[in-house]
């Protein structure tokens, strides 16, 4: 009975182990899809990221630039403007040199001032003949004696003597010089019109002296030069001042009477 049993037995633990065997294999061939691999699921999420970079990188680059038109607008009135500033700005700067030019066309013009009725030129010049007239006598003095002519000496007082009465004269005749024309007064370099003048102060021959006679002088000199007399004179703007001239008497009748003369033609 034992004997029987044994292959039996024996055929039973085969099945069992050939069942056993082939449930194995099948878990081996089943792959596990309850819990997946968490490595791959990372490199999932940064595929999808990377490629939904792209696609907004590739939708910004090939969308339109488009600009509204409110700023087109703007843009181009500020260009407008500054275009018509500068243009305005370059009409105006053309406008001031062809003032400028005028002005200076008008000053090159030589004005008619009428006839010289009055003139000192306030220095001679044969006050520059003094120095060589001094240095001749002085030479002829010592080629006459028994000595030596000094030469040197004699050059460097020439030079001395002629230019200091070379820049006298030419001082008293730039500033001291006095020309009265039928529309002008001129004292020193300065002119003065006539229609200016709003009257002229006869003589004073009283013992008291007169506002007039401690007013400024005309011209570029603060008081009246040495060896003038001054003549009274009140400007247009309630201004007293003193004209002058070496010559006083016929001074002031020839300046009151182109005076008058220039008032006359002002309102005819």
């Amino acid at each position: 009975m034992t004997d029987d049993l044994r292959p039996e037995e024996e055929t039973a633990v085969a099945a069992d182990d050939t069942s056993g065997t082939a449930a194995a294999s099948e878990a081996a061939a089943t792959p596990d899809t309850a819990e997946p691999d968490a490595s791959d699921s990372d490199a999932a999420d940064s595929d999808s990221s990377d490629t939904g970079d792209a696609a907004d990188q590739n939708l910004s680059d090939d969308a339109p630039d488009v600009t509204t038109p409110d700023a087109t607008t703007a843009a181009d009135e500020t260009t407008d403007v500054e275009k018509t500033t500068d243009e305005t700005a370059d009409d105006d700067a053309a406008d001031d040199e062809t003032t400028d030019d005028a002005a200076d066309d008008a000053q090159d013009e030589p004005v008619d001032e009428g006839e010289v009725l009055f003139y000192e030129p306030g220095g001679s010049w044969w006050v520059v003949a003094i120095g060589p007239v001094l240095i001749g006598a002085v030479l002829a003095l010592e080629i006459a004696g028994p000595g030596q002519v000094h030469w040197p000496v004699l050059i460097i007082f020439a030079v001395i003597l002629i230019g200091f009465s070379l820049v006298q004269v030419f001082a008293a005749r730039t500033h001291v010089s006095v020309r009265l024309t039928e529309t002008t007064l001129h004292q020193g370099t300065r002119s003065v019109p006539l229609e200016k003048i709003a009257e002229i102060y006869p003589v004073n021959n009283g013992a008291e002296p007169e506002k007039w006679e401690s007013a400024r002088a005309l011209g570029e000199l603060p008081a009246v030069p040495r060896r003038r007399k001054g003549v009274g004179v009140k400007m247009v703007d309630g201004t007293l001042a003193q004209a002058w001239a070496r010559n006083v008497d016929r001074f002031r009748t020839e300046l009151s009477e182109a005076h008058l003369a220039a008032h006359i033609n002002r309102d005819s």
